[in-house]
């Protein structure tokens, strides 16, 4: 097969330095130049074809290297788009190459055949490479184009089970609360758990740092648990998105197939979500509006920790983790104290209280 695709471009040298010759003789006789009266013709023939055949010959194992090579890399870029983005593609290209047609019909009726031919092109090329971008990135309107858009397991999600579909990102199956929530009832249709989630955790669960190792091995034990010992149906979407990179991209991308929510713990994913209009349940805030209800004025014990970072500050810690910031506790570190509430702030991170001593006597 080399010696076949060798041979083939030794004739393709030939053929390209017989029309370079050719030319090479008009532009001379054209200039009226003759260096060899008799064989300047067959002699400038010969030398091209012949000079052309060899360069295509010695350097065919290397075109065929390069070709392959090419040809490799364009074929996994196609398996990076989605096949529906390639119908929308195909679709545009060819209502764009109509249009092209259509507006340069008068434009082959210029005088100057070069010209003519050189704005045809032009116009082909943007038309049918507008007609390419629009239709993909107009694709939500094009849906008609491809009725089977979404696969059987898709529906099956959507619509075997009764309740809307929550999407588990890899953060809050580690935090693992989202097990305990579950538990309680709250939360109901199918926990979808997409199968480049379940990569990331492995991953995660195999990095050499013990820090990440702890987590992700904490996240698949998490998960074994919500199979194992919740009634609520799991689902393990297997699709996946290659035209997209990021695993948040891609959870919302899941959300908006299948008609669900995300469950997460991260605040970015969570106004990025907000940005696209998927639904979002956040466990953090979810956490925060389930805290004790604590108003300026009530009573309340707690034990001083540590020093807060004000002069005279005492740090201590209600049992959801809220924290106290009590003025004047620093030297009843250690101590369990009454203290009286001055003022609440809710911020990003959750629920600071501001107090001060109720009484200088220990309590217990």
């Amino acid at each position: 097969m080399l010696k076949i695709i060798r041979g083939f471009l030794t004739v393709l040298g030939l053929v390209i330095g017989t029309g370079i010759a050719w030319l090479i003789t008009t532009i001379l006789k054209y200039n009226g130049i003759l260096l060899l009266p008799m064989y300047q013709d067959p002699v400038i023939y010969l030398t091209c074809g012949i000079i052309f055949a060899i360069i295509l010959f010695i350097t065919s194992k290397r075109l065929m290297d390069l070709t392959i090579k090419l040809t490799n890399q364009i074929e996994l870029k196609l398996q990076e788009i989605p096949i529906t983005d390639m119908v929308y593609g195909a679709f545009g290209l060819i209502v764009g190459l109509i249009i092209a047609y259509l507006i340069s019909s008068p434009i082959s009726q210029i005088t100057f055949p070069w010209l003519s031919i050189a704005l045809t092109a032009l116009i082909y090329m943007l038309l049918g490479y507008l007609g390419i971008s629009i239709a993909v990135k107009r694709r939500e309107e094009l849906s008609w184009l491809v009725p089977l858009r979404r696969s059987h397991k898709d529906k099956v999600v959507a619509e075997e089970y009764k309740g809307q579909p929550k999407i588990l990102d890899t953060s809050v199956i580690i935090d693992g609360r989202i097990f305990d929530i579950c538990k309680t009832g709250f939360v109901e249709g199918p926990l979808i758990i997409p199968d480049f989630v379940l990569e990331e955790l492995r991953h995660i669960a195999d990095s050499s740092d013990i820090l990440k190792r702890n987590r992700g091995r904490r996240g698949l034990d998490i998960l074994n648990r919500i199979q194992k010992e919740l009634d609520i149906p799991v689902v393990i979407y297997e699709n996946d998105f290659n035209g997209i990179t990021e695993v948040d991209s891609k959870l919302l991308k899941v959300a908006q197939t299948v008609n669900g929510k995300v469950i997460t713990n991260d605040y970015n994913l969570n106004k990025v979500a907000e940005v696209q209009g998927v639904a979002v349940l956040n466990i953090n805030e979810l956490a925060n509006a389930v805290k004790p209800v604590v108003l300026p004025g009530e009573e309340m014990e707690v034990q001083i920790i540590k020093d807060g970072k004000e002069t005279g500050q005492g740090v201590a810690y209600l049992d959801d983790g809220t924290m106290i910031v009590v003025d004047g506790g620093k030297k009843h570190v250690g101590e369990t104290i009454g203290v009286l509430v001055t003022s609440v702030l809710q911020t990003a991170a959750g629920r600071m209280i501001f107090a001060k001593p109720k009484t200088m006597d220990k309590v217990g």
